[in-house]
C-alpha cells in the first residue's frame, strides 16, 4: 500500500523517449472515492482555464522517484475528457471531517491509502477526536464509509466497522533482532564434537601403564646396593 501524498510533486516521464512532461501537482479520485482516476498537472488559460491531466490508464508505473507514462500524447484536459467532470481532487478530500450517523465527530482526513492496483483502501486521519482502536491506528477502512462527503464535505462512517483491524500501512522491513546468549540454538548433529574412540582410549591407557612401570624399575635400580664386583 502507498499514501497518495507520496506521489505529489513526482516528475512524470514518458517511456517512449524519456521526456519529462511535468510533475504530479495533485491526484484525481473517482466520484465514489473507490479508485484513483488520474493525475493533475496544473491549469492553463487566462479566461477559459482548463485542468491538464493524465488518466490513470495511461500510467505505466508509479516509481520511487518518478511516474512513468506511455507517451506524451496521453496528456489531456478536463474539457477534452468528459469523464473527468465527476472526478474528485485529492486536495478536496484532505481536510474533510469524519463523523458517525449520530453526529459524533471522529476525526479529519489527512491522506488516502492506495492498494497496489490503485484502489482506495482507506483514509489516514490527521486528527482524531475519539478514543479506542481508531485513535491508536489513525486509519479508517474504505469499507466503513457510509457517506463519502462529496455533498456536504463531511464523511460518515460506521464506527464498529471503522474500529475493525482490517487496514494497516506496512512499516519498513527491519532486520530480526540478534539472539541473546541464552536463546542461541544448540549445535546441530553435524556440528557436534565427535565421540571418543574406545580403542584410542585403551591404547593411551596402556602407554601410560608402560611409562609408569619403566619409572618404577629405574627407581628400584637406584636403591639397590653395589655388588661385590663393583
Amino acid at each position: 500500500m502507498r499514501l497518495c501524498k507520496d506521489l505529489i510533486n513526482k516528475p512524470i516521464y514518458t517511456i517512449s523517449d524519456g521526456r519529462n512532461i511535468g510533475d504530479a501537482k495533485d491526484l484525481y479520485l473517482s466520484a465514489d472515492l473507490e479508485t484513483m482516476a488520474g493525475i493533475h498537472l496544473g491549469r492553463e488559460g487566462l479566461v477559459r482555464r482548463k485542468s491538464i491531466l493524465i488518466p490513470i490508464d495511461a500510467v505505466v508505473v508509479f516509481g520511487i522517484d518518478a511516474i512513468l507514462v506511455k507517451s506524451d500524447d496521453v496528456v489531456t484536459d478536463n474539457k477534452a475528457l468528459s469523464d473527468s467532470a465527476s472526478w474528485v481532487r485529492l486536495d478536496d478530500v484532505i481536510g474533510r471531517g469524519v463523523d458517525t450517523p449520530g453526529g459524533t465527530k471522529v476525526g479529519v482526513i489527512g491522506d488516502v491509502v492506495l492498494d497496489e492496483d490503485g484502489s482506495v483502501a482507506g483514509f489516514v486521519l490527521s486528527k482524531v477526536y475519539v478514543e479506542g482502536p481508531i485513535s491508536e491506528k489513525r486509519l479508517i477502512s474504505h469499507d466503513a464509509i457510509i457517506d463519502n462527503g462529496n455533498v456536504d464535505g463531511v464523511m460518515t462512517v460506521e464506527i464498529a466497522r471503522a474500529e475493525a483491524p482490517e487496514l494497516a500501512v506496512a512499516p519498513a522491513e527491519k532486520a530480526p533482532p540478534e539472539k541473546m546468549p541464552d536463546e542461541i540454538e544448540p549445535p546441530k548433529a553435524a556440528d557436534a564434537l565427535p565421540e571418543s574412540d574406545p580403542v584410542i582410549e585403551a591404547e593411551v591407557e596402556v602407554e601410560a601403564e608402560v611409562e609408569s612401570a619403566e619409572m618404577d624399575t629405574s627407581v628400584i635400580e637406584q636403591d639397590l646396593p653395589p655388588t661385590a664386583d663393583a
